[in-house]
């Protein structure tokens, strides 16, 4: 069965949600799953606000829910550049 909001393709954030007892390890390894399934180019934190506005508003307490909001505090976080550039230059 197909997501109803096209960034869901797989319905996997939808089923998450329906699952009664559902773990926040679960939901995390759902949300790896569809994470990697994202198309190329494709903007994960406006994604992950659409799924919040879709499904965590129904549900502010669900284990998902969490899951998402830590996913989007983690996309709008700088990101500290790596390898040589980050690296000290000799004075």
């Amino acid at each position: 069965m197909k997501g109803d909001l096209e960034i869901d393709r797989k319905g996997l954030i939808r089923e998450a949600y329906r699952i009664e007892g559902i773990t926040a390890p679960e939901c995390r390894t759902i949300f790896l799953d569809w994470a990697l399934s994202l198309p190329v180019g494709e903007d994960s934190s406006d994604a992950l606000r659409q799924l919040l506005d879709r499904y965590g508003a129904e549900a502010p307490d669900h284990p998902m829910t969490g899951v998402l909001t830590e996913g989007l505090a983690q996309t709008d976080r700088p990101r500290r550049r790596g390898g040589w550039k980050s690296r000290a230059r000799p004075a």
